[in-house]
């Protein structure tokens, strides 16, 4: 499974709130937010702290992806 970010990104944009100023409000280091904008895994604490600044669920501001197994192992 992969996680995507993506929603968090159009909650920020409906709520009028940057990138850098969630970052800011919500505490995070700037690796931190690296690893989000990279659709990397991040710790649930740092989930928790966005969705108390957005007011918001884990599942509003993201999604868990199947990956496909087949195309994973014809790369490798």
């Amino acid at each position: 499974m992969k996680v995507s970010f993506k929603k968090l990104w159009v909650l920020c944009a409906e709520k009028e709130m940057s990138k850098a100023e969630l970052r800011k409000k919500a505490g995070l280091s700037s690796a931190t937010f690296t690893r989000l904008r990279k659709n990397e895994e991040v710790n649930l604490s740092v989930i928790l702290k966005i969705a108390d600044v957005l007011d918001c669920n884990a599942g509003d501001m993201m999604d868990f992806i199947k990956e496909d197994l087949s195309a994973q192992e014809e790369a490798e």
